[in-house]
């Protein structure tokens, strides 16, 4: 039993090291956000159908509950545009920082879609965020418009995450995932023939990218979420969430390890990073001994 209390506790942080793994790809991987998201959500959704085929799952849902994770697909779709736009043209220490607000960002959308009141202590953390994404804002101005691209993605990552929270009762999880990633790619080529639409240059990638897109959508896509799912039945909310947070860290880390000097960042913006991490782990930690 202790052992595997352990082997989940060990496949939980492999999990979040993979999270963080995937902004990593993003910046390894050259082609444009637009055709990164698309390839991913694509590949994510034909291996997560796989899954489903192999555990004889269930694809069939109402059309209410069709029409629900179409929009929320979309909002999943402009999350990850937002979130590799902001990679691509910053870089990973930067993205990954500015994503540990989405705690920050859901506890201002709770109050509205739950209908509570606000809490006092998250007002102070929310200042205290503010604060460090004043430091970051100071110090790393030559990557604003990254920055606000990866605030974005984080505040689309706040507001997908409470809508799939209302609606993950309804439906298996996995199903939810298929029709999300399925329409987000249907939203993504709407998006592609109004601009400049396919052709042969866009599936003309090199092997390298081809290998990355496919360890994206594969472990870091379809894998990951599956076996996040299955984790949760052993895993507590309060573990879950403290492990969680450390996806900016083990990313900046690999960041790091992998990409070199481009990753080395100002040390003021390392305390910005740092202060934001642990208000939302502090966050964390009173919401879940509150619940206990």
């Amino acid at each position: 039993m202790q052992n595997d209390k352990l082997i989940n506790y060990l496949h939980l942080h492999f999990i979040v090291f993979i999270w963080g793994f995937t902004a990593v790809l993003g910046d390894l991987i050259t082609i444009d956000a637009v055709p990164l998201v698309w390839f991913r959500m694509l590949l994510g959704s034909f291996f997560v159908l796989i899954y489903i085929w192999f555990t004889k799952g269930r694809l069939k849902v109402s059309l209410k509950s069709l029409v629900i994770f179409a929009l929320i697909g979309f909002l999943i779709a402009l999350h990850w545009l937002a979130f590799f736009k902001a990679v691509k043209i910053s870089n990973v220490s930067i993205t990954l920082a500015m994503m540990s607000t989405g705690a920050f960002f859901t506890s201002l959308l709770e109050p509205i879609f739950f209908k509570r009141k606000i809490i006092k202590y998250e007002v102070v953390f929310g200042l205290i965020v503010i604060v460090g994404l004043y430091i970051i804002f100071n110090v790393e101005t030559a990557y604003l418009t990254g920055i606000l691209f990866a605030l974005l993605s984080s505040f689309l990552g706040a507001l997908f995450s409470i809508f799939n929270g209302m609606i993950i009762k309804t439906c298996d999880a996995t199903t939810i995932s298929f029709y999300e990633l399925f329409f987000g790619v249907v939203f993504i080529t709407i998006f592609i023939f109004s601009t400049e639409g396919f052709n042969v240059s866009f599936f003309a990638l090199s092997s390298t990218d081809w290998i990355y897109i496919l360890l994206l959508a594969s472990v870091c896509t379809a894998y990951a979420f599956i076996a996040a799912v299955h984790i949760m039945k052993w895993i507590s909310p309060y573990t879950l969430m403290l492990t969680t947070n450390l996806e900016p860290v083990y990313g900046i880390i690999l960041a790091l390890l992998i990409l070199g000097d481009k990753e080395y960042m100002n040390p003021t913006f390392y305390l910005g990073a740092l202060l934001i991490l642990m208000t939302v782990i502090m966050n964390g930690i009173i919401k879940t001994r509150k619940k206990v």
